[in-house]
């Protein structure tokens, strides 16, 4: 067999290999459509908090968690979810604040670390919570976001309670104003204090 001949079955050999190994390769690392479902519900139950869940905590009389309205101060104020604080991620109802990256992870640094921390701001689509948590994240310090956001809680209470809450339950008690996050009110003795605790509770 000449040289010629040779280098030839060397490279169309190499040439099929190579393809083979790309093709086996490709497998490895595209994740099948299982994959991608199980790591999209693992991300949603790590990161989001259900607004009933947060409201039946509530019933208790306190929170399980640390609750942070990233609204303006001003907003806050005026109204907010009872037991939240106030960490602004918008100097006035118009204008954010995202540049305040020092400012903003130094106040989430202090919060304690006994409890989750769940942050909120103006409505489900509202990319804020989502910013904030990107730039938390990037700094090693971790939230979770709540399932609503201030205008569905205060506006569309019937929207995520159970329809057989709705007339058992008012809005106003899960509401505070000022710059205090206020208290919630003990319900643990009426039924819709009732909660099973848990992964799988509310």
């Amino acid at each position: 067999m000449d040289l010629a001949k040779i280098v030839f079955l060397s490279v169309v050999l190499g040439a099929v290999v190579g393809a083979v190994s790309a093709v086996a390769l490709s497998g490895m690392l595209s994740p099948s459509k299982e994959a991608l479902m199980r790591d999209f519900y693992f991300a949603e139950n790590a990161v989001h908090v259900s607004p009933h869940s947060l409201r039946k905590s509530m019933d208790s009389g306190a929170l399980d968690v640390t609750l942070v309205d990233l609204r303006s101060q001003e907003e806050y104020e005026r109204e907010h979810i009872i037991g939240a604080i106030n960490i602004p991620a918008y100097k006035d109802k118009d204008t954010s604040d995202y540049g305040a990256v020092e400012r903003i992870v130094g106040a989430f640094g202090k919060l304690p670390k006994d409890k989750d921390v769940v942050v909120y701001c103006y409505s489900i689509p509202c990319m804020t919570g989502r910013k904030v948590g990107k730039i938390l994240a990037e700094r090693g310090i971790y939230v979770k976001l709540l399932g609503v956001g201030w205008n569905e809680w205060r506006y569309y209470w019937e929207l995520w309670n159970h329809e057989h809450e709705w007339n058992a339950t008012d809005v106003e008690d899960y509401i505070a104003s000022g710059p205090e996050p206020g208290v919630p009110k003990n319900k643990a003795g009426t039924p819709q204090g009732v909660c099973a605790k848990g992964q799988f509770g509310c």
